[in-house]
C-alpha cells in the first residue's frame, strides 16, 4: 500500500497493474470481471481462487506449472504456546514519498516527513522498527542522475527522522519507494544502482540501527533483472563501510509473499550473497481478494497464514530469513483474526525476523489501514487485538 491511497495507487508516473492483460496483471479469480486474455508471451496462471496472474511463458514453462498448492489453514487463530517478540516489529511511517508526480515537490504541500510524536507513541507501546519510504528523485535530482550528488535539504530531512528514531534505540528502515523506476524509466544499470547505494549507505555507515531496504516493490520486471540490481546494491552498501546493518531485498511482482514461488523470485533469490551474512528477504502481503490492500474486506480469517505458507517453506528450504515489510487489513473480526494468524504463523516458523504494518503517517486521514495516532482507523482494534499481542 502506497503514498496517496494504496500500494498500487501511486504509480501514476510508473506502471500500473490495472491492465489485466499485461504481464503480472490480474486475469481471473472469484469476483474478477476484466479480461482473461494475457499479452503474447504470457499465460494466465492461478495463484489462488481469488487471483489469477499473467506470468511470462507458456503453461508448461511458467514456474509453478500453472497451479498452486494450498496449505491447510491453521486450526483457529490462536498461537500454540507462549507468544514471543519479533526482533523487528513496528510500522511504516509514510509521507516523504507522497506526491510522486511532483518532483522535487514542496515540503508540507506535496510531501511530509513522519511526525516525531508518532514515533514516540509507538516506542511507548513497545514497537522498535520504523520503515521510512522516500522518493528517489527528490534525493537524487534527475538533472544529475543516480550517480550525482544528493539534494542536501531532502537528505537532511531523511537523516533527521532516522536519527530521531535510532536515538530512541529503535531501528529505521530506509527505502526508495520507486518500484525499481527512476525518473519515469526502469532502472537498468547495475553499476549506477550500486554507486547510488554505496553513496547513500556512506551517509549512515556508522549507525548500526539503520536498515537498508534496497527498493520498494519492483514490478513488471523479470525476477533475474531485479535480483541482479539487488545484488549490486548489497555489494555497494558493504563497500561503503556499512558492515553491521541489516539489508533487506525485495523481489518482482510487488514482492508479494503469495506470489513468491510463482513469479520467478523463488528461482533466483536463493542465490543472494552478503559478505557480512546479515540479509533478509522482504515480502509484502495484503489480505483482500486481489492482495492489493485497497479493500478492508479480508478473504477469510485464515487467509494471512495461508498466503504466507509457500513463501515460509521457501525461506526454510533456502536457509534464509524473511521480513514482512508491509501488511494491512480492515478493522473487522475476520481481518483481525487473519492478521493475528499471519503473525502467529510467522513466529512459529522460525524464519521470519519481523514485520511492519502499513501504515502510519500524518496525511492518511480516515484510510482504513491508517495506524497514525491518536485516531487512525487501525488504532482501536487492529493495534490491541492483532499487533500488541506480539510485543
Amino acid at each position: 500500500m502506497k503514498a496517496s491511497l494504496s500500494a498500487f495507487a501511486t504509480l501514476a508516473i510508473f506502471a500500473t497493474r490495472a491492465a489485466a492483460v499485461a504481464v503480472w496483471g490480474q486475469c481471473g479469480g472469484i469476483g474478477y470481471t476484466g479480461s482473461t486474455t494475457c499479452d503474447a508471451g504470457s499465460t494466465c496462471i492461478k495463484v489462488n481462487d481469488y487471483y489469477f496472474q499473467c506470468q511470462p511463458g507458456s503453461p508448461t514453462t511458467t514456474p509453478g506449472g500453472g497451479t498452486t498448492t494450498s496449505t491447510a489453514p491453521p486450526a483457529g487463530t490462536g498461537c500454540s504456546g507462549s507468544l514471543t517478540k519479533f526482533k523487528y516489529f513496528g510500522v511504516n511511517q509514510s509521507g516523504a514519498e507522497f506526491g510522486n508526480t511532483k518532483i522535487p515537490g514542496v515540503l508540507g504541500t506535496d510531501y511530509t516527513w513522519p511526525s516525531p510524536s508518532s514515533i514516540d507513541y509507538f516506542v511507548s507501546q513497545g514497537f522498535n522498527t520504523f520503515r521510512i519510504p522516500f522518493q528517489q528523485e527528490r534525493l537524487s535530482p534527475p538533472a544529475t542522475g543516480l550517480t550525482g550528488p544528493f539534494d542536501a535539504t531532502y537528505l537532511n530531512g531523511l537523516k533527521t527522522i532516522v536519527n530521531y528514531i535510532t536515538n530512541k534505540g529503535a531501528y529505521a528502515i530506509i527505502e526508495p519507494h520507486n518500484f525499481m523506476r527512476y525518473n519515469g524509466a526502469v532502472i537498468t544499470s547495475t553499476s549506477d544502482f550500486q554507486t547510488w547505494w554505496k553513496n547513500l549507505a556512506n551517509e549512515f555507515n556508522s549507525n548500526s540501527h539503520v536498515i537498508f531496504d534496497i527498493m520498494n516493490e519492483p514490478n513488471g520486471i523479470d525476477a533475474q533483472t531485479v535480483f541482479n540490481l539487488n545484488q549490486a546494491a548489497v555489494n555497494g552498501i558493504r563497500s561503503s563501510g556499512a558492515t553491521s546493518q541489516l539489508i533487506t531485498v525485495e523481489g518482482t511482482s510487488w514482492t508479494g509473499a503469495w506470489t513468491w514461488t510463482t513469479s520467478g523470485n523463488s528461482q533466483v533469490f536463493g542465490a543472494i550473497k552478503d559478505p557480512n551474512n546479515n540479509i533478509a528477504i522482504q515480502m509484502h502481503q495484503y489480505l483482500d481478494s486481489d492482495g492489493s490492500g485497497t479493500s478492508g474486506t479480508c478473504v477469510s480469517s485464515t487467509i494471512g497464514a495461508e498466503r504466507l505458507a509457500a513463501a515460509t517453506a521457501w525461506l526454510k528450504a533456502n536457509n534464509l530469513k524473511g521480513f514482512l515489510g508491509e501488511i494491512g487489513a480492515g478493522s473487522n473480526p475476520t481481518c483481525i483474526s487473519a492478521v493475528y494468524g499471519a503473525l502467529c504463523s510467522m513466529q512459529q516458523s522460525g524464519v521470519w525476523i519481523g514485520a511492519t504494518w502499513w501504515a502510519a503517517g500524518p496525511w492518511w486521514g480516515t484510510y482504513f489501514t491508517s495506524i497514525e495516532p491518536p485516531s487512525g482507523a487501525a488504532i482501536s482494534q487492529i493495534l490491541p487485538q492483532a499487533l500488541k499481542p506480539f510485543l
